[in-house]
């Protein structure tokens, strides 16, 4: 029997190889990358995983809110992949946590669920998500999402660099 969430993949195959090869040259810059993974659904987590398994990145996997919250708190991922509904704390709640934080706020948060209401989006944005996907998800879109994320992160991480460096040279001048 064929999982449904393969035949969303389909059209992903029918790349061309040129392209394809080109994306996974061009994905060689994201290998220093952490994606947090979170949700309570093995079988999802397992999903999402394999459809994020052509990128160079580590992937750490979370299955409740707690256990991202103390994920993040060891190594601070630079994209968190985020189930709504889970026991014991919401992804609501844990957006909110990572939002609220300095530490954390700049972390990129897509919410991840089968909620497709329309409060919920205006949910996830008021608690500080970046996107929102609805399940199924797609693996080309989940792919796409996630390489703009984590080079947006790179970037701002490599402009926070070259600022607190002009910072420096600018108070060694005085």
């Amino acid at each position: 029997m064929t999982n449904p969430h393969e035949q969303a993949a389909s059209p992903a195959s029918s790349v061309p190889a040129a392209t394809a090869a080109g994306r996974i040259e061009s994905d060689a810059d994201l290998g220093d990358a952490t994606i947090l993974l979170v949700d309570d659904n093995p079988q999802n987590l397992e999903l999402l995983q394999a459809y994020l398994e052509d990128l160079p990145c580590k992937i750490v996997l979370a299955t409740d809110g707690d256990e991202a919250l103390k994920a993040v708190e060891q190594s601070p991922p630079d994209l968190v992949l985020l189930d709504i509904m889970m026991p014991k704390m919401s992804g609501f709640q844990v957006c909110s946590r990572l939002k609220k934080s300095p530490a954390t706020s700049d972390i990129p948060v897509v919410m991840v669920t089968a909620l497709n209401e329309v409060s919920d989006v205006e949910r996830a944005v008021d608690c500080g998500a970046d996107d929102f996907l609805t399940k199924p998800v797609h693996r080309l879109e989940l792919l796409t999402r996630t390489r703009s994320f984590l080079r947006l992160r790179k970037l701002r991480k490599q402009l926070n660099s070259t600022l607190a460096e002009l910072r420096s040279l600018k108070e060694g001048r005085q």
